[in-house]
């Protein structure tokens, strides 16, 4: 059966509804026709060149992505600045793009309930009452220290590094979590009894606030603890076009990698 680019907009909104994004953030369709016909989708982290130029090499119609490529209001397409000449080449090739993002953080089986499952987390919840969160909290199989806690966040999510704060002398039980930059969400996984915290973007003066919180805190980066809803994310678009019998190939970002390296 054709697939337009709202049917796919449909499964993923249907998935990760747009009510749960935050007030300031623009998920949804950003670039392109809504009725245009769809063959091939390219799922992906970011909009860059890079993953445009993917998308356009494999012949998709339409990317998804987890960050919105429009935060703030355009007054200036230019073709000689990288946004502008970014658009102008996907314009030209027919290639739409959608967004799901803090949406996507808070489905039940987006962004952190993924990111719960690679660290390896039991009975894992939202936090308190609500019905859902940015975040989520849940328990290690076995407590651990906060060295090797870090050493097995760096693994499970193949990050080419983790910051650890380290916040004394007492065991990792209870974990909370935050993909992407969720330093403003520790001091909720504390209160809701976690002993540690895994999250990006991790700020010099929150780190402080951890060791006096005692809580905990691995900054494992905001690439690696948002990546892994890629493959998840393709995974479901790839079930649902089946379920509907959509003729759509879903191709998935393997190659992107954190834009920060550490010498």
């Amino acid at each position: 059966m054709a697939c337009t680019v709202q049917k796919i907009a449909n499964i993923v909104t249907e998935f990760a509804p747009q009510k749960l994004a935050e007030e300031w953030d623009n998920p949804g369709l950003a670039l392109g026709d809504p009725t245009a016909e769809v063959k091939k989708i390219f799922v992906c982290l970011d909009l860059t060149d890079e993953t445009a130029e993917k998308a356009i090499e494999t012949g998709a119609k339409m990317i998804v992505a987890h960050h919105p490529p429009i935060f703030h209001a355009i007054k200036k397409i230019r073709l000689d600045l990288p946004q502008g000449k970014r658009f102008a080449r996907l314009i030209k090739n027919d290639v739409a793009v959608f967004a799901a993002h803090t949406n996507l953080d808070c489905a039940k089986g987006g962004v952190n309930d993924v990111l719960a499952e690679k660290i390896g987390l039991h009975d894992v919840k939202m936090f308190g009452e609500e019905e859902f969160s940015l975040g989520r909290i849940g328990r290690l199989e076995n407590p651990m220290t906060a060295e090797d806690f870090a050493r097995h966040v760096k693994k499970v999510l193949n990050a080419d590094y983790v910051r650890l704060v380290n916040a004394g002398d007492f065991p990792i039980k209870k974990v909370g979590i935050c993909g992407g930059a969720g330093g403003d969400v520790m001091s909720k996984a504390k209160f809701f009894g976690a002993d540690a915290f895994v999250t990006g973007d991790l700020k010099y003066h929150e780190a402080q606030n951890a060791v006096e919180s005692k809580i905990h805190a691995i900054d494992a980066g905001h690439f690696a603890t948002e990546f892994p809803v890629v493959h998840a994310l393709a995974e479901m678009i790839r079930s649902e076009c089946g379920r509907l019998k959509y003729d759509v190939e879903v191709i998935e970002d393997t190659t992107s990698r954190d834009i920060f390296k550490i010498f």
